[in-house]
């Protein structure tokens, strides 16, 4: 059976090459080519609406969009869902105050931004579910954020068209982003999920466009877009880091073109090159410099002490106003009382309670800890063969490969390891607090071996902050360690300690330093003894931020009604419950339109059947294709849906809790691999066909929207009210 093709774009329409025409596959005609035939003709070149229909259409998309992103964006006035997040993280800008998160900083400066504009001091807790005072305006800092939802749909509209979708399809592509219930309802609220998706569709228009150039390479306009590409990408990137999935497929199409570029047995070696450098500068140098930008400024906004502290190196922290750092002595005694800090990326203190193993030795446990608490303090004590300390004595430094005693201040225990295997990593041994100060043994007993000193190269002090040791336990011959696996519920999920058997001099985690010290008999440090180098203090967050998402793994003592799997989100199999569900509360429900979710992942499917087909018919030798249709499936369809797939797999493969907004970015490239699939196929209908299909499409995605939108806007009462849109159990809209 033949296959029709295209025979080219006539007025930003794709022609169907009719039943009677050659099978010979056909060069899209060109253009200009065509203008000046009309022109030749005595007709004018294009028509009133070939001319300005991307103004004109793209304006009133967008003018819907504002209207659907921001009517009653201020009904609800209180905190609603991850608002409690995001919210308090702006709150820390405005305050200036260091916080932790697994997210880059752009999207919360961002949101700190509006909060700004809006007249907030940054005094609200953002506690969830808890009622927006008066001098906090939610409802601007709301509209701040649906703006970049709103923007959505221009740049979807735009994108459609450089991808050389028709009129109807681009129309299409564009009315399900704006009809995508979903997209309008995370819009609404003070999250980061709208900016994500503003800065995935530029890169995405800004990869259309580029490939709208490729013939164009090193003009003024490719250069431009190339630019805009590497500071979207930067963006993108900068708000979560699952921007880096679009930054793959933006690779990926740079990758392919410079394979076919070498190919070009014409093209001179210095041209070849500069493709090379340019990509380079472009699309790696550029996207990265906006990343570090945005935590530059981030260091440079929290400048004062604050909750995330503990996440970061310590010389990092005594850069901070507020901490008591730099009002410790700056060389370590006998007697002094000192927290010690992992130095491995994402790195706690080290921290002991009353609460025992409940199994091995039943001893008291020792972990590490985030939090700054005064089950952190440690006496520093000599060793048992050496005179014991007194309060009055003579100050005794010490010093690379003393040996010593670790105290806990609290419960006056000993730091002690022994040969029993350690409750999680059953290959080191177990570490506990035992006995106390006059009750022990040699097991109580560490080493110090210095590894470096940020400050000096002299080892015959150890210094607060600057120097970096391990501490060996000379009986075992082990090394203290605190990876990154946490304890059970037992040990209140913090960070298992134990001494390891391997001696790895250069792993992180077996690395610590002193952060605070107390003395009363040593004078503090001077100001300028600690410095922290950006860069060090850009790879420590950056490693603390993934090691830290990557442990956000379901808690199977926890029940999350939130969380799904992702084998839900494409088939619309659940939704979210955004807030609190009594009668008084203004309801919000996370769910797709049907339409767009469905056609979506089905146009998934389609594309590859339609992609098998032609490449069994040209196998078989049917000419169905022309290059230029070739380029047009590979460009509009393969890559968005490769884009589909770098934006869901890794969540399949994942371990972390997963939610349905994780998906959103997804979605977009399953509607343009709708919007192509769509406008190919039917181009194969004639024209009235053609035109009623894409009447249907229009209808039930605006009519399926329309239906939801309560879910949108706000369901106001008693949610039996909207039991009718409750299609499936698992959408808990109503009971």
């Amino acid at each position: 059976m033949a296959t029709t093709g295209y025979a080219g774009h006539v007025d930003g329409e794709l022609k169907k090459r009719g039943p009677g025409e050659s099978q010979t596959p056909l060069v899209p005609i060109s253009p200009d080519t065509d203008a000046k035939k009309k022109q030749q003709a005595g007709k004018p070149a294009k028509s009133f609406v070939d001319e300005y229909e991307h103004i004109f259409v793209c304006l009133l998309f967008t003018a819907v969009s504002i209207f659907t992103r921001l009517w009653k964006i201020g009904l609800s006035n209180i905190v609603t869902w991850d608002e409690a997040h995001f919210g308090k993280f702006g709150s820390h800008y405005l305050k200036r105050e260091f916080y932790f998160d697994v997210h880059p900083p752009l999207g919360k400066m961002l949101v700190g931004l509006s909060g700004y504009m809006a007249g907030y001091n940054g005094s609200f807790e953002f506690k969830s579910g808890e009622t927006y005072p008066e001098e906090v305006n939610y409802t601007f800092m709301r509209v701040f954020n649906a703006a970049f939802g709103a923007l959505c749909v221009p740049v979807a509209f735009y994108t459609a068209k450089e991808l050389k979708l028709s009129r109807y399809a681009t129309w299409l592509v564009t009315l399900m982003v704006l009809c995508e219930n979903s997209y309008t309802t995370i819009s609404r609220f003070i999250l980061l999920d709208s900016m994500l998706l503003f800065f995935t569709f530029t890169t995405m228009l800004c990869y259309a466009r580029l490939t709208a150039l490729r013939n164009r390479e090193f003009s003024g306009q490719w250069w431009l877009w190339l630019i805009l590409s590497g500071l979207s990408i930067g963006c993108v990137s900068s708000v979560k880091l699952v921007g880096l999935f679009v930054t793959a497929l933006v690779g990926l199409y740079t990758a392919e073109d410079l394979w076919n570029k070498l190919a070009d047995t014409k093209m001179p070696v210095t041209t070849y090159a500069a493709h090379w450098v340019s990509r380079i500068f472009g699309l790696i140098i550029l996207p990265f410099c906006v990343y570090m930008l945005s935590f530059k400024i981030h260091f440079i906004i929290l400048e004062n002490s604050g909750p995330g502290d503990a996440q970061m190196s310590s010389l990092f922290q005594a850069n901070l106003k507020g901490t008591d750092f730099n009002d410790s002595p700056l060389e370590v005694a006998i007697g002094s009382r000192a927290t010690l800090k992992n130095m491995g990326y994402g790195g706690g203190l080290l921290h002991s309670h009353v609460q025992t193993y409940p199994e091995g030795s039943q001893q008291q446990q020792i972990t590490c800890y985030h939090h700054k608490d005064a089950n952190n303090d440690w006496f520093i004590y000599p060793n048992r063969s050496e005179k014991d300390y007194e309060v009055g004595e003579d100050l005794r430094f010490i010093k690379n490969n003393d040996v010593i005693r670790l105290i806990h201040a609290q419960t006056g225990r000993n730091l002690h390891s022994h040969t029993i295997a350690a409750p999680v990593t059953k290959a080191d041994y177990e570490v506990s607090c035992y006995g106390n100060t006059t009750v022990g043994d040699e097991k109580d007993h560490w080493k110090i071996e210095v590894v470096r000193d940020a400050a000096s190269r002299d080892y015959s002090r150890i210094r607060t902050l600057t120097t970096s040791f391990r501490l060996k336990h000379p009986v075992l011959n082990c090394y203290l360690r605190a990876g990154n696996v946490n304890l059970p519920q037992w040990g209140f999920k913090q960070i298992e300690t134990t001494c390891v058997k391997e001696n790895k001099p250069g792993d992180q985690y077996t690395h610590w330093n002193i952060e605070s010290h107390w003395n009363e008999k040593l004078p503090p440090a001077k100001k300028d003894a600690f410095k922290s180098p950006f860069w060090n203090d850009f790879v420590h967050l950056n490693v603390a931020m993934m090691t830290s998402n990557n442990a956000l793994v379901p808690d199977p003592d926890k029940q999350d009604d939130l969380a799904s799997q992702p084998w839900q989100w494409p088939i619309l199999h659940v939704g979210l419950r955004m807030c609190g569900w009594d009668n008084h509360i203004v309801k919000y429900f996370l769910l797709g339109n049907p339409a767009v979710y469905w056609g979506a992942f089905a146009s998934l499917f389609v594309l590859g059947i339609m992609v098998l087909t032609y490449l069994v018919r040209w196998q078989r030798g049917f000419p169905d294709l022309t290059q230029d249709q070739i380029d047009h499936i590979k460009l509009a369809g393969l890559y968005p849906a490769i884009g589909w797939v770098l934006h869901f797999i890794p969540f399949v493969i994942m371990a972390r809790v997963t939610y349905v907004h994780h998906y959103y970015p997804a979605l977009y490239f399953g509607i343009l691999v709708f919007g192509f699939c769509f406008d190919w196929l039917t181009n194969m209908l004639p024209t009235n066909a053609r035109l009623a299909s894409f009447g249907v499409a229009y209808t039930i995605v605006t009519g399926l929207y329309i239906y939801f939108i309560p879910i949108c806007f706000g369901m106001v009462g008693d949610a039996a009210n909207y039991a009718y849109l409750k299609w499936f159990d698992r959408w808990r809209i109503y009971g």
